[in-house]
């Protein structure tokens, strides 16, 4: 299939699956009594996630997991810079107290701790488990404040019918995963066509193709007024990228580091987390949107510039 067919299928499907999926999720919210917000940092990031974690795999199995590395790092900013940025354009997002106590921290410790860990320029089994460690007490902490809130949970609108969540649910992730994975093929055929570096395009091109399901979900959830699903999607999506999916990639294969570019993406990927730490009252102010978009244009650049041989974009 031509590279840019790929791409343009890919796009049409994850507005049709992100649609299904918000449906379902805010249903599935109602449904099991636990705030929707709660139900977007765990399952609707996880299921998220599932592209970024099937190239880490496939990369590290394949002996390449610096593709995989740079996707979920990459996919990170991409989460934050481009897909909230569009997201707080639209308008103001207002944070929970629980989102701001419990994913905030987690999200933010996110790069400081893989760079304290590459410092020796490898990414080794060992830290792997590390970082496996750190995101299972987080899961652990977001599980027990799900069952706190379980019996305070409100109504909101979503699917009604059982058959129709679960529905839903699996069939707008199924068109969501489909979409991620021709945006991916495509990504990757361009800049393998350009002849850029493998960390590069998996922080570029692959990350925006694997980063679809979290921009479908949450423009989508924008719109129908759910900002909780969208900001705690986010989030979590970031925990699930930082910590589970690159401590799978480098228990399956140690990843040899390269600095130039693995440190231009955790440096964006701190301060476009830090811009949209919520200020007082939990409000995260629409202006920072058109700041976020900023950065990830800027960040796009630089890796670009770092990861590109000269004259392959000419």
């Amino acid at each position: 299939m031509d590279h840019y067919l790929a791409l343009g299928i890919g796009l049409v499907l994850a507005g049709a699956g992100g649609e299904l999926f918000v449906r379902g999720l805010v249903g599935l919210a109602r449904w099991a009594r636990v705030p929707a917000g709660i139900v977007g940092a765990t399952v609707a990031a996880f299921a998220t996630s599932s592209p970024e974690l099937s190239v880490s795999v496939a990369a590290a199995l394949d002996g390449k997991p610096q593709i995989g590395l740079g996707d979920a790092l990459g996919s990170n900013v991409v989460n934050v810079g481009l897909v909230l940025g569009l997201a707080l354009v639209m308008s103001n997002i207002v944070a929970s107290r629980d989102s701001i106590r419990r994913d905030f921290p987690i999200a933010v410790l996110g790069p400081f701790l893989t760079s304290l860990l590459i410092v020796d320029g490898w990414l080794s089994r060992f830290d792997g488990f590390v970082m496996l460690g750190v995101f299972l007490v987080w899961l652990a902490a977001a599980t027990v404040e799900a069952r706190r809130r379980r019996s305070a949970a409100k109504d909101v609108l979503g699917e009604r019918s059982r058959p129709l969540v679960v529905l839903s649910c699996l069939g707008g992730l199924a068109v969501l995963v489909a979409a991620g994975r021709l945006i991916v093929l495509g990504a990757k055929g361009v800049g393998e066509a350009f002849a850029m570096d493998p960390f590069v395009v998996g922080a570029t091109l692959v990350a925006v193709g694997t980063s679809v399901p979290e921009l479908a979900t949450t423009i989508v959830a924008r719109l129908r007024g759910h900002h909780e699903v969208a900001l705690g999607t986010i989030l979590g999506s970031n925990i699930f990228n930082g910590f589970f999916i690159v401590a799978v990639a480098a228990i399956i294969h140690p990843i040899e580091i390269a600095w130039h570019a693995v440190v231009v993406a955790l440096g964006f990927g701190v301060l476009v987390i830090l811009l949209t730490i919520p200020g007082r009252g939990g409000l995260v102010p629409r202006r920072r949107g058109l700041a976020l978009l900023t950065l990830y244009v800027a960040y796009v650049v630089t890796v670009l510039q770092l990861g590109t041989p000269a004259g392959a974009l000419e």
